[in-house]
C-alpha cells in the first residue's frame, strides 16, 4: 500500500475527541522518539554533531521497531509523536515510519535541520501524513547559521522548503537555540525572509543525564545567570513583533527557575511527555539519568507524576504549562466522581489554571496547527 493511501486512512482525533480525553485523562501524550543518533551537521553546542560523535555510537532503529513502539505509545495515550535525531531525515525509513504513526491515528511531527529537505522528500511525507515540522536556525544572518552548522546553502533550501510545506498545509516553526550567536533584534526579519511565521526557543543546555546528546559544554550557551535572565526578557519583548510559542508564563517560570525560586508549574514529564531513544528505552525526559523501561514493557504503570522542576528543557516544561489546566480539570471530575466536591473545587480553581488558560489562549494560533 502507498504512502498516500495510508496517509489517507489516518484516524486523527476530532476536536471534540481531544476535548473529551482532556476531561477523562487530561489530553493527549507527547513522545520525542529519537530514531537515529547519526547527523549530518557540525553545531557547535551539541555533541550528536557529526565531527564530535565516535562512529560506533552512531545507532538507528528499525523500521519494524519504530512501528512497533508506535503501536504501543498509542496504546498508552501518546497522540503526537516527534520525529527527531541527530538528524531524523538521514534514517532511511522516516517515509514509512510516518505513514505507519498517521494510520494508526497519531499527529507526526519532525524536528530537523533542513539541509536534506527536497521538493520531493517534502511531498513525500506530506503524502505519508507529516502534521508539522520544526527547523533549527542558530542565528540571524545565513553566514553565521551555517558557519555553526557546517551546512552550506542551508538557508537557501530551507527557505524553499517553507514553500512547499505552505503549499501542503503543514506548519513550519524555527527552532532556535539560545545562544551567544543569536542577534535577537534582527532575528524576527531573518526567520520572516525564510518564509518562518513562528519561533520556538530552545534553553541553553550543557548537560543532560539521559542518551539524548542536544547538549555541549560551549561557550556559545554558557550564560551567567544574569545574562540568561536578560535574555529571557528580550524574548518576552520580541512577542510583540513575532510570533514566539514559548508561553509567557513558561518563561517567568524559566527565570524563576534562574533565581532558585519556586516555580508555578512542575513538569508532566513521564507523565504526559516522554522521550524514547535509538535502543528503545522510554525516558520521562531528556535529563532523567534513567529509563522507565524498554518500550516493549510500558504499560502506562511507569508513568510518573512528581511535580519535577530540575531542568529547563523547553519542549517539555512549555508543553506542561499549557495542558496543566487540561490535567486540573481531569483531575477534578475524577474527584467529583468520588463525591470530593470540596478537592473538585480545588482542581478546578486555582490561579495557575488561570495562568495555564492564558498560555493556551497565546498559543491558540500555533497550535491549531497542530
Amino acid at each position: 500500500m502507498s504512502q498516500k493511501n495510508l496517509a489517507s486512512q489516518t484516524k486523527r482525533r476530532s476536536l471534540w475527541q481531544m476535548a473529551l480525553e482532556g476531561l477523562q485523562n487530561g489530553g493527549p501524550s507527547t513522545c520525542q522518539f529519537a530514531i537515529t543518533s547519526s547527523c549530518n551537521a557540525r553545531c557547535g553546542f551539541c555533541s550528536f554533531a557529526v565531527d564530535s560523535m565516535p562512529i560506533e555510537l552512531r545507532h538507528s532503529v528499525t523500521l519494524e521497531d519504530a512501528k512497533q513502539a508506535a503501536e504501543i505509545l498509542y496504546q498508552n495515550g501518546v497522540y503526537f509523536l516527534i520525529y527527531v535525531g541527530g538528524e531524523p531525515m538521514m534514517h532511511p525509513h522516516l517515509n514509512e515510519m510516518i505513514a505507519h504513526a498517521s494510520s494508526i491515528g497519531m499527529a507526526a511531527m519532525l524536528v530537523t535541520n533542513g539541509s536534506l529537505l527536497t521538493p520531493q522528500k517534502i511531498h513525500q511525507m506530506a503524502d505519508a501524513g507529516l502534521t508539522s515540522v520544526i527547523i533549527s536556525i542558530d542565528a540571524a544572518d545565513a553566514e553565521k547559521h551555517e558557519q555553526n552548522r557546517g551546512l552550506k546553502e542551508v538557508c537557501e533550501r530551507i527557505r524553499e522548503a517553507n514553500t512547499h510545506f505552505q503549499n501542503r498545509k503543514i506548519g513550519t516553526t524555527a527552532s532556535v537555540t539560545m545562544s551567544r550567536l543569536v542577534d535577537y533584534q534582527k532575528l524576527p526579519d531573518f526567520l520572516k525572509s525564510l518564509g518562518f511565521d513562528s519561533v520556538t526557543f530552545s534553553y541553553p543546555l550543557t548537560t543532560l543525564a539521559s542518551s539524548y546528546l542536544g547538549y555541549a559544554q560551549s561557550n556559545l550557551v554558557d550564560y551567567t545567570v544574569e545574562e540568561l535572565n536578560e535574555r529571557f526578557e528580550t524574548i518576552k519583548a520580541l512577542k510583540k513583533d513575532f510570533q514566539v510559542v514559548n508561553p509567557t508564563a513558561s518563561i517567568e517560570d524559566m527565570q524563576r527557575h534562574l533565581q532558585g525560586e519556586a516555580e508555578e508549574f512542575g513538569c508532566l514529564g513521564g507523565w504526559k511527555q516522554f522521550y524514547l531513544d535509538w535502543h528503545l528505552n522510554l525516558y520521562r525526559c531528556h535529563n532523567w539519568d534513567k529509563p522507565m523501561c524498554h518500550i516493549t514493557e510500558f504499560d502506562g504503570s511507569q508513568r510518573v507524576r512528581d511535580g519535577c522542576t530540575a531542568c529547563m528543557i523547553d519542549c517539555y516544561r512549555d508543553s506542561s504549562v499549557m495542558q496543566h489546566v487540561g490535567v486540573a480539570v481531569s483531575d477534578g471530575v475524577k474527584a467529583a466522581a468520588k463525591g470530593n466536591f470540596p478537592q473538585a473545587w480545588k482542581h478546578w480553581f486555582n490561579r495557575k489554571n488561570l495562568l495555564s488558560l492564558q498560555a493556551v489562549w497565546e498559543q491558540a494560533q500555533w497550535l491549531r496547527r497542530l
